[in-house]
């Protein structure tokens, strides 16, 4: 008994380390830029993925005083709740710390919310290149080719982004992150996982304490209409609620050619 009390000390004690440690790498991350501080573009597929999958970014990004613009692809309007979810959006993006005016919805016909779907990649990526030029972004994060939870439109914004880094198209200064995808049994093992997270390699690592778990609890609240019984649990267990690991998306260099 003596021996589990320890180990598990041992490990509370661990998770706080790292915890620490962490932060104050996110911290620093969102001061890489010299002047005016970073600026960040999540992209993302439908309203209520910033919350359940990046809040520990966003919260850490802006608290280090980075700009963070907010660009989802659809309108969430899989059930004709398009116009309610967009609300809902905004509302969750100003609990995080995203001001309306950099929210942006892209409510096209070609990018529906419906896995069954097949996304204009085409489309996709031209919007999103469109924000990155138009708002000067540093760094862009979204989802890896696992997309998180295996959702088609997750793995097709995947897909533009691809395309553009490997392209070319990206510019100059410009990076690209990816949400690292991890086991079912790891994404339910809540901040009890931070360790795993830890030993595993990753390029940037985000951690949150309790305040800004709080913080992003509410900001899932604010998605009312999404608020089944099962994502009460997923507040409660979920990995990505306290922990966010990316990868760098690698980008092809532009080759001049001069005639």
């Amino acid at each position: 008994m003596l021996l589990l009390l320890l180990l598990a000390a041992s490990y509370a004690l661990w998770i706080r380390w790292i915890c620490r440690r962490c932060r104050a790498d996110g911290a620093r991350f969102g001061r890489t830029q010299s002047s005016g501080g970073l600026r960040a573009l999540l992209v993302t597929a439908h309203p209520d993925d910033e919350c359940m999958f990046f809040a520990p970014t966003i919260i850490e990004l802006v608290k280090s005083e980075a700009s963070v613009h907010l660009l989802c692809l659809s309108s969430g309007n899989y059930y004709g709740q398009g116009p309610l979810r967009q609300k809902e959006l905004v509302e969750s993006a100003a609990v995080l710390g995203i001001p309306a005016s950099r929210v942006t919805v892209a409510d096209r016909e070609e990018l529906p919310d419906d896995p069954r779907a097949k996304w204009s990649i085409s489309l996709a990526s031209s919007l999103i290149l469109k924000h990155i030029t138009a708002q000067s972004i540093d760094v862009v994060l979204t989802f890896d080719g696992r997309g998180v939870s295996g959702h088609a439109n997750h793995i097709a914004v995947h897909q533009a982004l691809s395309y553009l880094a490997s392209s070319g198209k990206i510019p100059d200064g410009c990076h690209v992150l990816a949400l690292c995808s991890i086991s079912m049994f790891r994404k339910y093992l809540s901040v009890l996982e931070l360790p795993v997270s830890w030993l595993f390699p990753s390029d940037f690592c985000f951690v949150i304490g309790m305040e800004e778990h709080k913080q992003a609890k509410k900001a899932m609240r604010c998605h009312r209409s999404q608020l089944l019984w099962f994502r009460h649990l997923y507040l409660i267990f979920s990995r990505y609620m306290w922990v966010n690991t990316f990868r760098v998306v690698v980008q092809e260099k532009q080759v001049l050619k001069f005639y």
